[in-house]
């Protein structure tokens, strides 16, 4: 047995589903975003899917998202044991939820394990980039104003370490990308209570468990306009949309060549002569 303590989750989950609880169907406009380009990326796979599932936090919302898809997935609660029978799915969607797992990696081998061998999986969730200027500022007003810095946004991935995820969870030809989303709005309090309406409030563990005090929020404010207002005085914000793309493994997918197999050295096709490495 370790002698160590578990580290502490990350987030509380009795907080993020209040949070989800009051999100608001006009502030999900991201989800619709999402739907757009995971039609767009199944158009794109030429490939027909006859068991598709979708993973969300907000299925009832998500109902209305699918009735483009070619084929309507089963939609799934979004929860830390996910309810899919191993094998049953040649598509999984797990959407806007990894951002505030508290085990990602685990997410993903359930996803793995939920599909059949060469199934596809398409993970989308809120990357690195979001809030960066929001992030900015209200630690620099909280630093200012009290001497110190509580957390307030969860850690988000970085798109050059996001594809060990899949690796990690055994997926076969993983890709990463990311769509960055510019939202205007018009003022920093009013995109803060976005989030709130987003179902995007604080849900960390290691969260302040009083209010913020006015004067931090004052000062964030001021920060906000001051760095980052645009031309027409509106407070602009950056949303980081990462998608995750792995296949479950099989014999028919390309397959990396084994170490020293090549039939050619790299000298040969630049056309320039070999030298050997000084010992």
């Amino acid at each position: 047995m370790s002698q160590y303590p578990a580290p502490a989750a990350l987030t509380d989950t009795a907080a993020l589903a209040r949070n989800r609880a009051r999100a608001e169907a006009q502030a999900l406009f991201l989800h619709e975003r999402a739907a757009f380009d995971l039609q767009d990326r199944l158009d794109m796979v030429k490939r027909e899917f006859t068991d598709p599932v979708l993973v969300t936090p907000y299925p009832d919302h998500w109902q209305g998202l699918v009735a483009g898809f070619p084929v309507v997935p089963r939609i799934v609660g979004a929860a830390e044991v996910l309810d899919i029978e191993p094998g049953s799915a040649d598509l999984v969607m797990h959407v806007f939820d990894l951002h505030w797992s508290n085990d990602p990696v685990g997410q993903l081998i359930q996803c793995r394990r939920a599909l059949r061998p060469d199934g596809l999986l398409l993970a989308v969730f809120f990357g690195g980039q979001t809030l960066t200027e929001l992030r900015a500022c209200l630690g620099q007003a909280e630093i200012e104003v009290t001497g110190g810095l509580s957390p307030r946004i969860a850690p988000m991935g970085e798109v050059r370490d996001l594809g060990g995820l899949l690796q990690r969870a055994g997926f076969a030809l993983p890709v990463v990308d990311s769509d960055t989303v510019k939202v205007d709005y018009a003022s920093p309090l009013k995109l803060m209570a976005d989030l709130r309406a987003m179902g995007e409030g604080n849900a960390l563990n290691q969260r302040l468990r009083q209010p913020t005090r006015r004067a931090v929020m004052l000062r964030a404010v001021e920060l906000y306009m001051e760095t980052h207002a645009n031309a027409e005085g509106r407070t602009p914000a950056t949303f980081e949309l990462v998608t995750l793309t792995g296949w479950a493994p099989h014999e028919s997918q390309q397959q990396p060549l084994r170490p020293g197999s090549a039939l050619s050295s790299l000298a040969d096709a630049l056309g320039t002569a070999e030298k050997p490495l000084k010992s």
